[in-house]
Parts: structure tokens; C-alpha cells; sequence
């Protein structure tokens, strides 16, 4: 399990649903499940405390071997609840580190869904082809234009990526504060 922007409450979290434990790594610290769980509590441990994540705004990728949730049906409909779930922040963003989160999580290289969906795209137009038996340029034009389509993805990935960096640097606004009170309170004299 990864889970994007670990601050302090991401931690508690991670202990307190997960029964996870601090350790040091080589690039600072983070926290695992103990050694030595059975499977079937680290995939409960893990798969409550990425719950608990995402419910608290962290951005959260959860190994399918490690989603107890997962199952071969339960797969399409865990992902539409994971668009339908950054549907949700995007239109409760309040800053541009927010923004870009989303963002990322489409377009990222690795792990972004349109590079994902992409290689599925390729790999679909690949299979295709095969099948029909027919070489570069033989195949009916639909399953040809699957390879204008990926590098077409592959663009719209990049330009998200841009949007991403943009939306990243933009100035975050604090929260407003009610300007201090020019009245004085009355003040009592006595003589």
C-alpha cells in the first residue's frame, strides 16, 4: 500500500486502523504492517487503513493482492467508486497542491490511470490485429486507429502532466481572517 501525502494524521491513521508500526528506510521513515501476520490480517489491516486514508483525503494505492475487497466482479465496480471518488476531491478542492494531486493520480507515467488505460488500448489494437491475422496497414481501419488513439492518450497524459505542474505552483490561499475590531471595548472610570 502507498498512500500519497503522509503527514502526521496519515500516520495516526496508519496505526490506529492498521495496527501499522514506524520503521526507518533509506529515504526517511514510513510504516508496515508487522512481520509475521497471517495473509489474510495483513489484507484486513491493509485494506481498512487505506479506507481510512482515502476517507481522510490521502491519495491511496492498495496492491489488488492486499485489497480484501477485491474480488474478480468487485474489480470494475472498486474502480468506478475510485473515479467516482476523485470525481468527489476534485470538486472539493480548495488549493492547487490539491488540484495537482488529481492530476497526477490520471496522468502520473507509472501508475496513472490514462497510461494504464492507454496500455490497455495497445495492447487491445496488438491482440486485435493478431486475430484478424493481418499484418501492419492489412487491418480494418477501426482497429487501426487504436494506435493513433494510444499516442493520442499519450498527449493528453503530457499535457495533463503540465497542467499538473502549473496547478502545483500556484500561490495557496490562507484561510481568511476577519480583520481585527476597531472597537475598543468601554472602558470604566470611576472618579
Amino acid at each position: 500500500m502507498v498512500a500519497i501525502g503522509g503527514t502526521e494524521k496519515a500516520a495516526d491513521i496508519l496505526q490506529r486502523t492498521g495496527g501499522f508500526l514506524s520503521a526507518a528506510g533509506p529515504r526517511g521513515d514510513y510504516h508496515r504492517l508487522p512481520h509475521g501476520l497471517p495473509v489474510e490480517q495483513q489484507r484486513l489491516k491493509a485494506t481498512t487503513a487505506s479506507h481510512a486514508l482515502l476517507a481522510a483525503g490521502h491519495s491511496v494505492h492498495l496492491d489488488p493482492a492486499l485489497n480484501a475487497l477485491a474480488t474478480a466482479d468487485g474489480e470494475h465496480e472498486a474502480a468506478l467508486r475510485y473515479l467516482a471518488h476523485l470525481a468527489e476531491r476534485v470538486a472539493a478542492v480548495e488549493t492547487g497542491h490539491e488540484v495537482a494531486e488529481v492530476l497526477t493520480e490520471i496522468a502520473a507515467p507509472v501508475h496513472g490511470l490514462l497510461p494504464l488505460i492507454r496500455e490497455v488500448v495497445v495492447r487491445a489494437g496488438i491482440a486485435a490485429s493478431d486475430l484478424h491475422m493481418t499484418g501492419p496497414g492489412e487491418e480494418p481501419a477501426s482497429i487501426a486507429r487504436l494506435g493513433e488513439t494510444a499516442r493520442s492518450m499519450s498527449r493528453a497524459a503530457y499535457v495533463i502532466l503540465q497542467a499538473r505542474n502549473h496547478a502545483a505552483r500556484a500561490p495557496q490561499t490562507a484561510s481568511p481572517t476577519p480583520p481585527p475590531s476597531s472597537a475598543r471595548p468601554p472602558a470604566s472610570r470611576r472618579r
